[in-house]
């Protein structure tokens, strides 16, 4: 019998589990976690980029937990000496009909209270990044790299030495609530809890519907993102990061370069539906999850609207000619030959029925569940800051 039991073992869920222990250690808490690691998933497979916030609407909840859990995570890895580096990053235009653009996400990113931001012109662009090449772009020095699967370490670590418990290996099937208390049961046991958090990630939809008897609202579509690593003698071509002019229509950033905090530099990733929720290659079907994905009445709407963008991003799945050509926009220099496969993550990107691919952090209150249902990219940066969050709503409750 739990005060708290926190479903999910990714940063989100360490992270709440982490901020309800520091505000109210008295409570009992547990985490269940269906891998026999933490973050093995969505935070083990990212990029491991420390967003800066400035993509992200003014105001929304995406860029208040951003720049607060951007300011928190820093905190945290000097006092727990967890590597990291605020490198900075460019952002560049390589095309005409980019720099209007670039110039609103300048723009947003003043209003989101980023200083420090310079405009460049290919000359400035050139040194920060000698071999980049674009019309016009502008630096940010708030962006770092880090290792997130380290910082999740070390958050279980804190959390259990506050008296919170991490269970491991198993999966949770099934959730039975009445008026007091919620049974979440595993495959291998049942944990009781007056309240049940909702951290699930990939699954966070399937969860929330083990608590309600009415459809939930929106699904998890599975965007799995390729990346390909350049090599070893190709790696002095990139300094820090460098990224493009999102498409303002499409909620990924594009496909950019990434020095990495243990070494080596990404490039990547595309973004493609992935076959199944957990589809880490390009072959991994799960066909009753494929056929959930493709009957979604969401989904439909966004393929009809998207299908060329999508195409292009399956194309370049496939090809490589077509993912080294992506790059050459932003370094001409690179060549297919430069680039080894690398790794591959899936980003669960909640969709509502009307077709909307939600943008923002979305938290479903129930009376006995608190859901966070769509916590996308940049979860990881805004983790203590979202745990926070989720972790006032819970102390409400006792």
């Amino acid at each position: 019998m739990y005060d708290i039991a926190v479903i999910g073992g990714g940063i989100v869920g360490l992270a709440t589990a982490l901020k309800i222990k520091e505000k109210n250690p008295k409570l009992s808490l547990v985490i269940i976690e269906k891998e026999h690691e933490v973050a093995m998933h969505q935070t083990g497979h990212n990029s491991g980029v420390i967003h800066s916030g400035l993509y992200y609407k003014p105001g929304s909840l995406k860029a208040t937990n951003c720049i607060n859990g951007y300011k928190m995570l820093v905190d945290f890895a000097q006092k727990e000496n967890i590597p990291f580096e605020l490198c900075g990053k460019i952002v560049v235009a390589t095309r005409p009909e980019q720099v209007p653009i670039l110039d609103g996400l300048y723009e947003r990113g003043q209003q989101n209270g980023l200083t420090g931001l310079k405009m460049l012109d290919l000359n400035g662009l050139r040194e920060y990044e000698p071999h980049v090449q674009g019309l016009k772009g502008f630096f940010v020095p708030q962006t770092g790299i880090i290792n997130y699967k380290v910082v999740c370490e070390k958050y279980a670590e804190k959390v259990q030495k506050l008296g919170g418990k991490l269970v491991l290996g198993q999966r949770v099937i099934e959730i039975r609530q009445n008026e007091k208390i919620s049974m979440v049961i595993t495959e291998q046991n049942y944990y009781e809890a007056k309240l049940v958090i909702n951290c699930a990630g990939l699954y966070s939809d399937k969860v929330a519907q083990f608590t309600q008897k009415e459809p939930i609202h929106l699904r998890i579509i599975p965007f799995r993102g390729e990346y390909f690593e350049l090599k070893p003698e190709k790696q002095h071509l990139v300094k820090n990061l460098i990224y493009p002019v999102p498409d303002p229509n499409f909620p990924f950033l594009g496909v950019h370069f990434t020095r990495m905090i243990g070494g080596g530099v990404e490039a990547g990733p595309n973004a493609v539906l992935a076959f199944r929720r957990e589809g880490y290659e390009k072959l991994d079907i799960h066909f009753k999850e494929l056929w959930k994905t493709l009957t979604w009445p969401g989904f439909q709407k966004v393929a009809a609207k998207y299908w060329k963008t999508g195409l292009g991003e399956m194309y370049r799945s496939f090809s490589k000619a077509a993912f080294t050509k992506a790059l050459q926009e932003l370094i001409p220099e690179i060549q297919s030959s430069d680039l080894i496969p690398g790794g591959a993550g899936v980003r669960a990107q909640a969709c509502d029925r009307e077709g909307g691919l939600l943008d923002d952090f979305s938290i479903i209150e129930r009376p006995h569940t608190i859901n966070v249902c769509n916590a996308p990219s940049p979860a990881a940066t805004s983790s203590l800051s979202i745990g926070q969050t989720v972790a006032e709503l819970a102390l409400k409750r006792f």
